[in-house]
């Protein structure tokens, strides 16, 4: 049998891409352990800018839990390690994109909310359906800090599935794309990160992070924090230095 979850490098963007179409890329403990590989894997990964998350097929980015399992192994409260979950149970410093084709629901929806960005082909579909199943939706807690809170709550409380445009309106998803274009446009959005500088692109998304967990006056003594080191560094100096010289940067990530 071949991996349930893949891992690849393409021009400084890692792809991690759930490969179990027939099941709607649902998250057994193959597929979770499998992303906590691959996130390791892309953390420790100099090759690597930007991780891409993504599902195999057209049908699914990933229809969250694997309701079989659960009921197999009568699953009652999920461990804290359960599957990843960016900056609650595993840290990833570099930028992360969700690159959504068919449904993100549940766990699937978790998926996509915990990356920084958000690529949804035309054909996407997010819901938070646990209240149709019974179960609980814990790792919602960031919701309302990525859109209005009563569109939060509307998405919690009713389970309903929401399209790829609506997901783009209200803020969950930054471009929405033909699902033919998915690959491309999120493999085009991950270089023009890759470019820049690697030190300052980890600080800046240190820095948005910082408004959702801190009082205004703490997030800016942070932030301070965060980017002097990017000031110090001898990449600082090379992007001055590179537009005086009229040519391309040469970053050094230090």
């Amino acid at each position: 049998m071949s991996d349930p979850v893949r891992y690849e490098v393409v021009r400084g963007v890692a792809w991690l891409t759930i490969d179990r179409p027939e099941a709607r890329n649902a998250l057994s403990r193959a597929v979770r352990e499998g992303l906590f590989a691959g996130v390791r894997r892309f953390s420790a990964d100099d090759a690597a800018r930007v991780l891409v998350l993504t599902g195999a097929g057209d049908r699914a980015f990933c229809a969250g839990g694997d309701l079989k399992e659960m009921a197999d192994t009568s699953l009652t409260v999920p461990p804290p390690d359960f599957l990843p979950q960016f900056g609650r149970n595993i840290e990833v410093a570099k930028p992360t994109i969700a690159a959504v084709n068919g449904v993100a629901y549940a766990g699937g929806f978790l998926l996509a909310q915990m990356c920084d960005l958000c690529v949804a082909a035309e054909s996407a579909r997010f819901a938070i359906t646990e209240v149709k199943v019974g179960r609980g939706s814990p790792w919602a807690v960031p919701l309302p800090w990525l859109m209005p809170p009563r569109i939060a709550m509307q998405i919690l409380l009713t389970g309903d599935p929401v399209s790829a445009a609506r997901a783009y309106e209200v803020g969950l998803v930054n471009q929405v794309v033909p699902d033919e274009e998915l690959r491309p446009a999120t493999q085009a959005l991950a270089e023009r990160i890759a470019a820049n500088a690697p030190l300052s692109v980890m600080a800046a998304k240190r820095t948005v992070y910082l408004a959702a967990r801190q009082s205004h006056r703490e997030a800016f003594d942070e932030a301070e924090r965060i980017w002097e080191p990017v000031y110090l560094s001898a990449d600082a100096q090379e992007g001055p230095a590179a537009f005086r010289d009229k040519r391309t940067p040469v970053w050094k990530g230090r």
